[in-house]
């Protein structure tokens, strides 16, 4: 095992994921959760920057499980964390499966 049994990625500097969420604000909500928790030793949050995933955001990777959740909202943040962090159960409406490897960018259509 690595240092950690769960490692939390919370993408807060690519182009878009930041202007669909306060996602350092999603970080720090995710670890005052892990911590009350008792966990912070077992699992890390972190800063992430981009996954080439945008416009599907606000996107949180969870590690070593390889699960991917996209369009994550404030209100969803204590449901990752009691479900998928702390009993091990990912939030399947929430996860993320493009069909394809690799940057799925979603460009944004000209209003003109």
């Amino acid at each position: 095992m690595g240092q950690y049994a769960k490692h939390v990625f919370v993408c807060t500097t690519g182009g878009t994921c930041p202007t669909q969420g306060d996602t350092e604000g999603y970080v720090k909500v995710m670890r005052a959760a892990i911590s009350k928790a008792g966990l912070h030793a077992e699992i890390r949050v972190n800063k992430s920057g981009c996954f080439s995933q945008c416009g599907n955001g606000p996107m949180i990777v969870v590690y070593p499980e390889d699960v991917w959740y996209a369009g994550v909202r404030a209100e969803d943040l204590e449901e990752i964390v009691q479900s998928h962090l702390i009993d091990g159960k990912p939030v399947e409406r929430l996860v993320y499966r493009p069909g394809k490897s690799g940057p799925n960018v979603i460009v944004a259509k000209d209003k003109h």
